[in-house]
């Protein structure tokens, strides 16, 4: 899968942390594992340009094990982006795909933040004092035959 174009924010200094930019962002994607965790890291020191990377690969249509990457990136964010990294790790709580949700909920934990569970749907109250007739069952009757003994 490649990386969707990026609108540029003017935040880029050069022609070459484009480049890098562009390359980290494709490396999400790898197939090694690896290589997908360096590149996360690698963005989370990126400030406003590796967030928005890793923003855009958390609440995309990526892989499971690719925003496994981002969400560990993000964790990885320090200093002023620290803050905002957990909010958009708390946004993916409310995000209507359960991959996503799972993800930010398990990297929300490591974090050592407190995570409400997911509410489960309730089912009616099911009632053992309820009496059911039992049916008679259908069909021929079997009848029972005793042996007689002959003199």
């Amino acid at each position: 899968m490649e990386l969707e174009k990026r609108e540029l924010s003017g935040r880029e200094k050069d022609e070459a942390s484009i480049k890098l930019l562009r390359k980290l962002g494709e490396q999400l994607y790898s197939s090694d594992a690896s290589k997908r965790r360096t590149a996360a890291y690698k963005l989370s020191w990126m400030q406003e340009d590796g967030l928005d990377i890793l923003k855009a690969v958390l609440f995309g249509d990526c892989p499971a094990h690719t925003k496994n990457a981002a969400a560990y990136g993000l964790r990885k964010m320090r200093g002023r982006m620290k803050k905002m990294a957990l909010e958009i790790l708390g946004q993916g709580l409310k995000c209507h795909d359960s991959s996503t949700r799972e993800i930010c909920r398990n990297a929300l934990q490591l974090l050592g933040q407190k995570v409400p569970k997911e509410p489960r749907a309730k089912r009616p109250p099911v009632s053992h004092l309820t009496i059911r007739e039992i049916k008679e069952k259908s069909g021929p009757r079997r009848s029972v035959v005793t042996r007689r003994t002959r003199y």
